[in-house]
């Protein structure tokens, strides 16, 4: 028997996906008595006017079968005598993409249905190209609905010519174009007495007897640290998947990223110990040494990987909010779990063409290249040479979806000209001398609410009480450090990051910081937050927006709603109120000096 063949079937909607692997199923005889005799009760009120409607096999949401749609990842499992097979049926609307990703992301093998009818379309041409960001090299093309053209030769070769001009963008092992009609069961196990000019093999033979093993030349070891295990205080495991090569007892391993080295003394596969391991294999390593070892190091042998913490990834943008140049994110690549910044969009590539295409914003579902800056040095290679630790997640780090995947194209060099120098006064030698300790008081709130007046008054209070302070002003930094800096999303964005910088930088010095910005998202306070780290204490002020246009001596409030002005915060442009601020404070209710008062407790025994 073959070896086990993961796939995935995706196509534009109502291509026939969920169709082509029921009737697979059926034909093949792959199911249960009772499977088969319910399919068949439920076909009676299903669209086909009582004919067995083979895709309500896969079909299991009730969404699903009432619009005759696939809206989630259906995974199968079934055995013939020459192959075992997993199936992801993904969907196909473009609002599902996400979906359909996470199915790509674990096949060998895709099964791309195209209608006959209707011939190559950009979904089509977005589902190829996410299969090959997600590393898939075996490509068969199933040009359904054969029977709406009258099973034509000719309009077949031409839907097969398209597809081959669509490969010639991507690089793949094997392509396969195979005509069928997975309603009439055509081509699918059987061949078809329709169609006799097509010579080939069938679907499900094609799918039985093809070699999916790639070969590559033997790589080194890698093992992505899970978990250390220490079941008493004799034993210091370490466990993981082996991504790549063998290791044996008395090998001599490197430890990334620290680069230290040690001997495995002992390697277990669950209960058993064994002398060797590969690829594929869970397995506790034990080592002769005791060195720095935790979740997210890499364990390395005759290899080497990169340490770095800036480089380029393709991004498939799956976040109904569009992704900006600035946006924090926690990135997940192996093991490993680190805030991430990104840096720049170089291009995003149109679906369509391939061709790399200027953009300053990226939209849900379009498919970017970006640099990507981390908090700490990651271990990584490009996605070329070693999937595992070449494929990441971004997550939103306020609402904890999965923003985005992609995969590492290669690192970026300009980090290896840099090198952080420790300084021999240090931030706490400073704090000594001044007597204080360094805090970032960063205020947020509606334009009007009484943000610097608070900050002001604060700076004052603490200037009395003998601390050193610097008030930073949001109108006076963009007087200055940001003029280059309009009010776009992405601008604003860069504002605080900035802002974030030069504060962490006065944190250093000794200083207290007060900061007076508006900084209306949340994942932008996040990322402040995560740059000035635990100096950072966030001060909502929540002022009613009635209260603050009534003391809007500007008029700014009224040149928004008359739309003399965009992107103005509350009226053209959203505020994402803080869920887990500090200090809350309402000037409408209380008096300047209350409100100071108020935070003056909380920063009692802080300074």
């Amino acid at each position: 028997m073959n070896a086990l063949l993961k796939f995935i079937t995706c196509g534009s909607v109502d291509d026939g996906k969920s169709t082509l692997i029921g009737h697979m199923l059926y034909d093949a005889k792959l199911l249960f008595a009772d499977q088969k005799r319910a399919l068949e009760l439920d076909s009676k009120v299903g669209s086909r006017g009582g004919e067995i409607d083979y895709s309500l096999l896969l079909d299991g949401l009730m969404a699903e079968r009432e619009q005759g749609i696939t809206i989630d990842v259906a995974y199968r499992y079934f055995t013939t005598e020459r192959r075992s097979f997993i199936v992801a049926d993904t969907p196909g609307h473009e609002e599902y993409t996400r979906n359909m990703a996470v199915g790509a992301s674990f096949a060998d093998l895709a099964v791309i249905l195209v209608d006959a009818s209707q011939g190559v379309l950009t979904q089509t041409r977005r589902h190829t190209r996410i299969c090959s960001l997600m590393g898939i090299k075996h490509f068969v093309f199933a040009v359904n609905k054969m029977d709406l053209i009258d099973f034509e030769q000719e309009k077949f070769q031409k839907i097969q010519k398209d597809i081959k001009v669509l490969l010639a963008e991507f690089e793949y092992s094997t392509a396969q174009m195979i005509p069928v009609s997975a309603t009439e069961g055509d081509n699918i196990t059987k061949r078809s007495v329709h169609m006799p000019w097509y010579t080939g093999k069938t679907l499900l033979d094609y799918l039985e007897t093809i070699n999916v093993k790639e070969n590559p030349a033997e790589t080194g070891f890698t093992m992505p640290v899970q978990r250390v295990c220490r079941p008493n205080h004799t034993f210091r495991g370490f466990q993981g998947q082996i991504e790549s090569g063998s290791v044996s007892v008395g090998d001599a391993i490197k430890v990334l990223p620290s680069g230290e080295s040690a001997k495995v003394t002992l390697i277990y596969e669950g209960d058993k110990e064994v002398q060797t391991s590969a690829t594929g294999h869970a397995v506790t390593i034990q080592l002769d040494t005791e060195i720095d070892v935790s979740r997210g190091c890499v364990l390395i042998r005759d290899t080497s990987l990169n340490v770095n913490s800036m480089f380029a990834a393709t991004l498939l943008w799956m976040d109904d909010v569009k992704l900006l140049p600035g946006r924090n994110f926690l990135l997940k690549l192996g093991t490993q779990s680190v805030p991430a910044t990104i840096m720049k969009i170089r291009y995003k590539i149109d679906v369509n063409t391939g061709e790399e295409v200027y953009a300053d914003a990226i939209y849900k579902n379009e498919i970017a290249l970006c640099e990507i800056s981390t908090a700490s040095k990651l271990v990584f290679d490009e996605f070329e040479k070693n999937n595992a630790l070449g494929s990441l997640i971004l997550i939103d780090r306020v609402s904890h979806m999965t923003s985005a995947c992609g995969i590492v194209e290669h690192t970026l060099n300009r980090e290896n000209q840099l090198t952080w120098h420790n300084m021999d006064i240090t931030r706490s030698f400073r704090e000594e001398q001044l007597g204080q300790t360094a805090k970032t008081i960063w205020f947020t709130g509606l334009s009007g609410s009484g943000k610097s007046t608070l900050a002001n008054e604060l700076e004052k209070r603490l200037a009395a009480m003998g601390k050193h302070t610097m008030l930073l002003d949001g109108d006076n930094v963009r007087m200055g450090l940001n003029r280059n800096l309009g009010f776009r999303e992405a601008d604003r964005i860069e504002n605080i990051r900035r802002i974030a910088e030069v504060s962490k930088l006065m944190n250093d010095a000794g200083l207290i910081v007060l900061t007076s910005f508006i900084s209306p998202f949340a994942q932008d306070r996040q990322n402040a937050r995560e740059i000035i780290g635990d100096a950072f204490m966030e001060v909502y002020v929540s002022t009613p927006m009635e209260e603050c246009e009534r003391r809007d001596v500007k008029g700014l409030y009224k040149k928004a709603r008359n739309g003399e002005l965009d992107h103005f915060t509350g009226v053209t442009s959203p505020y994402e109120v803080p869920q887990h601020a500090d200090v809350v404070i309402d000037t409408s209710k209380f008096s300047v000096e209350a409100c100071v008062d108020q935070i003056l407790e909380q920063l009692k025994n802080q300074l």
